[in-house]
Formats: C-alpha cells, sequence, structure tokens
C-alpha cells in the first residue's frame, strides 16, 4: 500500500519550507522515525522523522525546493493490500544514504486521522517533530487512534479522473461533493499565477485530487515562455535573451561572469523580513559607553586557572552576560515586551538571553533559558554550547523562540561599537566593541589600559533614555570593578 507524508506545519505561522536535503532515496527502507530529510523554517533546520516504516517509493521533491506546507513529500510502500504506484513528478529527487537519529524540536502534523462516517471534513491531529509518528495501538476505538493515511497516492495528471459510477463518462468528478467554483489551489500558488499571468483556470493540477500546485503554474509559465523562477520577489534572472551563434555562452562554461544573482530565499528572506518589520515598528534609540575592562579581564585570567572552570570556554563575552543579567533585574523596562494587541507592556521575571551567532546559514540569535538563574560557570558553559550548536546547524526552533533580551559580540569581528537592531519583540539588544589596548586616565596618570565600547539599542516606547542610560552604567560598572556586581544581587 502506498502512503504520502506531506509537509508538516512546524508551527511558526510559516507556509512554506525548504527541503535542504534528503537522508534516504528510492527504494531505501526506513523504520518509524527515522530521520528522512531537513528541512529549513525561519531560521533552523528541523529533522522530519518518518511517520512510516516501509520502503520509499517516490520523493515527489528535489532538495533545494521550496514546498508549501501540506504538499506531500515522499512516498511510502507500507506492505499490505496494494495500492496504486504514487506518481514520479518530473525532477523527482535522490538524496544521500538513509540515516538515523532523534529530530530536532518543533512541531509537525503530515498525519491525517481518517475520514469520520458521517462525511464531516477531517481534522489534523498535530505531533512533535522529533517525537516522530505515534504508533497505532491495539484495542483502542478506531475514531481515536493514528491514522498514516488510508488514501493512496494521487493518480498520474496524465490519467483519467475516476468516474463516480461505472456507467459514468470518464470526465466525471470524482468527489461526490459539488465542485469548487474556482480551480483548487492554495494561497501561496494562487499569489504566484497572478505574479506570473497565468490563469489558473487553464492549469490542470496534478495535486492530490487535481489540487494545482507550485510546479504546475511554473510549468504553465514555461508553456508561455515567462519565467517560472520561484516567487523570491527577483526580476526574471539576466537581460532579455537575445539570438547568438551556436555554442554556449561565456556565463554558460563560468567565463568572464560579472554578476551572480542569488535567490532570497530561505533564513536570509526570513532575517530580512524581522529586521524591517523591527526597523519600522520599534523607534530606535542606541546609547554608548567605554568602558575600562582592565580588572575584569585580569579576573578572566584568574579565574580560568581554577579547577572549577576546566572544560568551559570563559570570554569577556561571559562576562558582559552575567553583568547584563544582573542589571535587568534592576531595570526591567529592558527585559519585557510591547504588546500593541492587548495594548499592554509585558514585563518578564525571567532572562532569556541571545546571543547573535554568525552561522555558515547566516544570522540566528538562540536564547540561554532562564539565563538569570545561572553562575558564572555555568552561563558559560551554556554559550559554548549555544554557539557551537548554532555553527552545526542544529539549533533547534525552540532555541530562537521566547527571548527577551539579546547580546551581539560585533567585537570578535575588530569593530569597536555600533547601532544594533533589536531582536523582534524585544526591548533591547546590547553590543559588545573589542578589547583594545589604549592610553586611559588612571589613578591620576595615563596608562595602557584593556578598553571596551558597548552600545545599547533600545525600544523608545518602553525604555526612556534615563533607563537606558541607567542600564548601561550599570553594566559598565561590573565590567570596570567585577566587585560591583554584589550592588546588583
Amino acid at each position: 500500500m502506498i502512503r504520502e507524508f506531506r509537509l508538516p506545519d512546524l508551527g511558526e505561522g510559516l507556509t512554506e519550507s525548504e527541503i535542504v536535503s534528503w537522508h534516504v532515496t528510492v527504494g531505501d527502507k526506513v523504520t518509524l522515525n527515522q530521520v528522512i530529510a531537513e528541512v529549513e523554517t525561519a531560521k533552523a533546520v528541523v529533522e522530519l522523522p518518518s511517520p512510516y516504516e516501509g520502503i520509499v517509493s517516490v520523493l515527489h521533491e528535489a532538495a533545494g525546493t521550496v514546498v508549501e506546507v501540506g504538499s506531500p513529500i515522499v512516498s511510502f510502500d507500507v506492505g499490505g493490500a496494494p495500492g496504486p504506484a504514487a506518481p514520479a513528478p518530473s525532477g523527482s529527487a535522490t538524496g544521500g544514504s538513509a540515516a538515523g537519529g532523534n529530530a530536532a524540536g518543533g512541531t509537525a502534523a503530515g498525519i491525517a486521522p481518517a475520514a469520520p462516517a458521517n462525511g464531516e471534513p477531517l481534522k489534523r491531529t498535530p505531533n512533535l517533530v522529533g517525537y516522530g509518528a505515534v504508533p497505532e495501538k491495539t484495542g483502542r476505538p478506531a475514531r481515536r487512534r493514528w491514522i498514516t493515511g488510508d488514501q493512496p497516492a494521487a493518480p498520474a495528471a496524465t490519467a483519467a479522473p475516476a468516474p463516480k459510477a461505472p456507467a459514468a463518462p470518464p470526465a466525471a468528478p470524482t468527489a461526490a461533493a459539488a465542485p469548487p467554483e474556482r480551480p483548487r489551489s492554495t494561497p501561496p500558488v494562487r499569489k504566484l499565477a497572478r505574479d506570473l499571468g497565468i490563469d489558473l483556470e487553464s492549469v490542470e493540477g496534478t495535486g492530490p485530487d487535481g489540487l494545482i500546485v507550485r510546479s504546475d503554474v511554473t510549468a504553465a509559465a514555461e508553456v508561455h515562455g515567462q519565467s517560472a523562477a520561484p516567487d523570491h520577489g527577483l526580476p526574471p534572472s539576466g537581460p532579455p535573451s537575445v539570438s547568438s551563434p551556436a555554442g554556449p555562452s561565456p556565463a554558460e562554461d563560468g567565463q568572464n561572469v560579472r554578476e551572480e544573482r542569488i535567490p532570497i530565499a530561505g533564513m536570509r528572506k526570513h532575517t530580512a523580513a524581522a529586521m524591517v518589520s523591527s526597523a519600522f515598528t520599534a523607534p530606535h534609540v542606541t546609547v554608548f559607553l567605554t568602558v575600562d575592562v582592565t580588572a575584569s579581564t585580569e579576573l578572566m585570567l584568574r579565574l580560568r586557572r581554577k579547577p572549577e572552570f576546566d572544560g568551559v570556554k570563559l570570554t569577556p563575552l561571559t562576562l558582559a552576560a552575567k553583568a547584563a543579567c544582573l542589571a535587568l533585574g534592576k531595570h526591567p523596562t529592558l527585559n519585557s515586551r510591547w504588546d500593541e494587541a492587548a495594548r499592554e507592556i509585558i514585563q518578564y521575571r525571567y532572562v532569556n538571553l541571545g546571543i547573535a551567532a554568525a552561522t555558515p546559514r547566516g544570522l540566528m540569535v538562540p536564547n540561554i533559558k532562564d539565563a538569570n538563574t545561572l553562575g558564572l560557570r555555568d552561563l558559560a558553559a551554556a554559550l559554548g554550547t549555544l554557539t557551537q550548536t548554532a555553527r552545526a546547524g542544529k539549533t533547534t526552533p525552540a532555541d530562537l523562540a521566547g527571548g527577551t533580551f539579546s547580546i551581539s559580540n560585533v567585537g570578535v569581528f575588530g569593530v569597536d561599537a555600533g547601532t544594533p537592531i533589536l531582536n523582534p519583540g524585544e526591548a533591547a539588544i546590547l553590543a559588545l566593541g573589542a578589547v583594545r589596548e589604549q592610553p586611559w586616565a588612571h589613578e591620576g596618570t595615563v596608562a595602557l589600559r584593556k578598553v571596551m565600547t558597548l552600545s545599547l539599542s533600545f525600544d523608545h516606547r518602553l525604555v526612556d533614555g534615563e533607563q537606558g542610560a541607567r542600564f548601561l552604567s550599570d553594566v559598565g560598572a561590573v565590567l570596570a570593578e567585577p566587585a560591583m556586581a554584589l550592588t546588583l544581587m
């Protein structure tokens, strides 16, 4: 029996995700909850576990394809009663060898319950990505069991629709209900059709029950001689085509290429949208403070030699993170959120400390939950784990959600100061500059000291200038003289 697995709703309000890679190929035998693919959400790569045990019969989408939530991505032969083979769309993907493991956090739905006997519409039952599918249990009423897709895969697009009765003509509708007033598709597909100037009435859907999917629209656009590029908001790549002699052009053979067009997709697309929303929603104000951090640097060197700090990386970021957590307890307005819908200001009694991390996939801001409850060693260990996980591309959606205050360490790139943009939904963000040895007034004379510049951006709807300045002053005081931390406890 052939059963489909559709791209699940990952619980982030997204309508589509990109398939980063396949861990299985057609013909591979998979087990329940085996990781079969990696899917990119707004800022995280989520591993998808298999909801079935069986053999992979079709990979409907290639790696690198942006797929709408609810679209079929893979079909399995689970044995039992034979069913019609799932259609293999043009350009079906093949991935790497099968791989197992536990999936990352997040939520998914991809498994639908059986259709009720009374004809009511199907209701999706959510399932957590990372926990895999829920195996069927015996002795339970059928209405409470998880059914992993009773319907066989949709027939090939070229096959004639199934008649309602044996005597009916081939063109009769397949469903008992009245046909819809307009072609069945999803909002993103309708938008793509509008952008490409394609009339959906003229498009034949190859999705389940005749659903018009993105590939149908792009194929129709190619027939009409239009660009079939995914809807990334970019103009068609390259200048209009002109007559040219036979043989590859310089661009085709990789010579004399003067520009490259990169689709705005994946993390870059979502990061850009979040930054634009933050910049034009929250009125940003930035204040600066240059601090002599020689005492903190000396303390850090002494602590590194302590046995209790073996195995952890103690850095200026660790000390600044601890100082910020202490100062937020005294200045809670910087650890708050503006709720426009409820017309309320939400002040947090905990600190989920976000750390801006530069990764091969772009910028992400995972956060340390309840960072204010951690001692210096535990905070250093959490920062190390957070950074390693982000660079390995294993940060989960749960790690990215729920931040209350963020720090961006631009000093590691040799930068002295900046005006950081708020992480959406947060009231403030602290940027750390490079620690430099500079002439500085110290105890009545000029001496070479370790100096750092702190930059604090905050939402002026939530934080007054005085509150922002006092918070930054307290953080600076702790970094200048670590004993000042006692006054904030």
